[in-house]
């Protein structure tokens, strides 16, 4: 098997939470490392034992217990933000691995619940702490909170958390790419600004009074 297409397989067994526990910035990082041998099957508390059995299913390897240095696992659970008390910081916008919350400066954030990964990565940079942990609704659970509801109603429940990984994948790289796209843009603007400057700071004072003659009579034609 190509080093790509493993890559692939042990990124499709990981639970998408890009939760940053394992040590890497996301659960695709994460299967790099395992292929290249930077890390061991037993980083993500999130995929608990029966990811860890998988892995070394894939893997042809012996499981080893969840090392519990990454935290230990526990029950799957979505953020809720208190809008009565939510400052409008947007620090938790920034720090969603799959933009699950949405909201602008100074106005109350909402988390999309169907897609939070439960990552908690939201929970530390708010400064008012007004952002929970809410448990999800298990099988014969009554708590409210589960977007897996919101899924096909046709499919298991463990279909359903494998959609919503999928789905929570694909988020995780398009946030990856419009952060890219944005930092290009934003370096784009700059090297603009920088060739305008020097353009000034290089023009005599003749050269500069001739530009700004022009550009009256250009929008002088023009709303003519």
């Amino acid at each position: 098997m190509s080093r790509d297409l493993l890559i692939a397989d042990i990124d499709a067994i990981l639970p998408q939470t890009q939760c940053r526990q394992c040590g890497f910035s996301g659960c695709e990082p994460y299967a790099t490392a395992i292929v290249e041998g930077r890390a061991n099957i037993n980083q993500c508390p999130p995929g608990g034992e029966r990811g860890i059995h998988k892995l070394a299913e894939l893997l042809g390897v012996k499981p080893l217990p969840l090392d519990t240095r990454h935290g230990v696992a526990k029950p799957k659970a979505v953020a809720v933000i208190d809008e009565q008390v939510c400052i409008g910081c947007t620090l938790c916008v920034l720090a969603c691995p799959v933009d699950a919350i949405v909201g602008a400066a100074k106005q109350m954030h909402t988390v999309l619940a169907a897609e939070c990964t439960g990552c908690e990565l939201c929970v530390a940079p708010c400064p008012v702490d007004c952002i929970k942990m809410i448990p999800l609704k298990q099988p014969g659970s009554s708590i409210w909170a589960d977007p897996y509801a919101l899924l096909d109603d046709s499919l298991t429940y463990e279909d359903q958390k494998r959609k919503a990984a999928d789905r929570a994948r694909v988020r995780y790289r398009f946030r990856l790419k419009r952060l890219e796209r944005e930092k290009q843009e934003q370096e784009e603007r700059l090297a603009q600004k920088n060739g305008v400057v020097k353009s000034v700071n290089g023009s005599s004072n003749g050269d500069l009074k001739k530009a700004a003659i022009q550009a009256v009579l250009e929008r002088a034609k023009a709303d003519g």
